[in-house]
């Protein structure tokens, strides 16, 4: 079986959502109304979290699915096992940066129910899934309009 790598999705909205706290503090900092201590650790978690962002990658390859962080902690699971593909916006926490997300559904009595992935490359991740894996039900809608603001994701 060939190996296909698909790097997460970053969310425009997620970074939104951290910008202002960090826009902040590097104001602060340059007024000097802030401990500089506390200025670098704040920023060095947002370049932390920023770096987490990055790092997600999802391999199909040898019968499985696996996703890592920087190649490291990596989590698989059968093909076999995975019988269902749906859209969702879950925030739960997950190895997702981004809030369009696919839930990965799993047969019953596999160790988890269901896992929230963002491959950037989505419709190719689904072909090579349903390709590794004829029998997978995908139901992945992609409305689009004005009003949905998840379609901002990249």
């Amino acid at each position: 079986m060939e190996r296909k790598v698909f790097r997460s999705r970053i969310s425009v909205l997620l970074i939104i959502i951290l910008l202002p706290i960090l826009l902040p503090l590097v104001m602060m900092a340059l007024s000097g109304n802030i401990f500089n201590t506390a200025f670098y650790i704040l920023v060095g978690t947002m370049l932390f979290i920023v770096s987490l962002f990055s790092g997600l990658r999802y391999e199909i390859a040898n019968e499985k699915l696996i996703y890592s962080l920087w190649g490291m902690g990596k989590f698989n699971c059968p093909l076999s096992q995975i019988v269902s593909v749906e859209r969702s916006y879950n925030p739960l926490s997950s190895p997702a940066a981004s809030l369009k997300r696919l839930r990965i559904g799993f047969a019953k009595g596999y160790k988890l129910p269901y896992a929230l992935i963002s491959p950037a490359r989505e419709q190719e991740f689904l072909d090579a899934l349903k390709k590794a894996n004829p029998d997978v039900y995908i139901r992945v809608d992609d409305k689009k309009g004005w009003w949905r603001i998840w379609d901002w994701d990249i």
